[in-house]
């Protein structure tokens, strides 16, 4: 059997050697005998364990997750290890989306104030109708879903440089390739259901881009148990254009 002084494992492993006296402290890391002189020892069983941690580490498992892992990791059957772990990992995922579905609203948000902060400044001191208080944070009426850009009311027109529509609609082009699937709500909104890989800051950067040329759209990201879609809803008669932008529902 091999065997490791501390410094090795720690080489080996990636973790310092005062991370795996504190591993060792808490019962997670135990060297598999010690010297006559009270160096530790460690084997590749030990390498293996620190390999697991360091994984379930990476994944954000918790010390206490992790802890709890490799109590069912001395049971030396990998079928009960693998299962807690998916769960683990399951619960880390919806986690994650509504994480990243948070950072897309607040990236979509700061992309519409950005717009508006970019005007002309009003004369005199900030009141009501200036950008400074038309771009504060909460003013948009809270949603159920992650993500909400809606104007009132607006022309049906689209502002955007022509010069700049044949990129736009290379990105849409690009982003929709990864949609799943189409439908209709009752509420005649199209919802557009990706697959689980999407990038959510990509999207919302996207919408927020998108609203602020073709204001008469309203979009909303939605993050849930049925995945992340892309809510289109438009007035009345424009049912056309938004099927030429987003795909027809199936």
């Amino acid at each position: 059997m091999t065997t490791f002084t501390i410094g090795e494992v720690a080489e080996r492993s990636g973790f310092s050697a005062s991370a795996l006296r504190y591993y060792e402290g808490i019962g997670l890391v135990l060297p598999a005998t010690r010297t006559g002189a009270g160096y530790r020892v460690y084997d590749d069983d030990t390498l293996a364990r620190l390999a697991f941690i360091a994984q379930a580490k990476q994944l954000g498992c918790s010390l206490e997750e992790i802890t709890d892992l490799v109590g069912i990791w001395d049971g030396e059957r990998c079928g009960p290890v693998q299962r807690r772990f998916h769960d683990l990992v399951t619960d880390k995922i919806g986690d994650a989306q509504r994480q990243i579905a948070e950072l897309a609203a607040l990236t979509a948000q700061l992309h519409i104030a950005a717009g508006q902060l970019a005007g002309p400044a009003s004369d005199g001191p900030c009141g009501p109708d200036c950008a400074c208080l038309a771009a504060a944070p909460g003013t948009s009426a809270p949603v159920t879903v992650a993500l909400t850009v809606k104007a009132a009311d607006p022309p049906i027109a689209c502002t955007l440089d022509a010069r700049a529509m044949p990129e736009r609609i290379a990105d849409w082009r690009a982003l929709l390739a990864r949609a799943r699937g189409r439908a209709t709500t009752p509420e005649r909104v199209l919802r557009v259901e990706f697959d689980d890989d999407i990038v959510l800051g990509e999207l919302a950067e996207l919408v927020a881009a998108e609203q602020q040329c073709c204001a008469f759209l309203s979009f909303a990201i939605t993050v849930d148990r049925r995945g992340v879609a892309l809510e289109v809803a438009s007035p009345e008669g424009t049912e056309a254009i938004v099927a030429a932008m987003f795909g027809q529902p199936a």
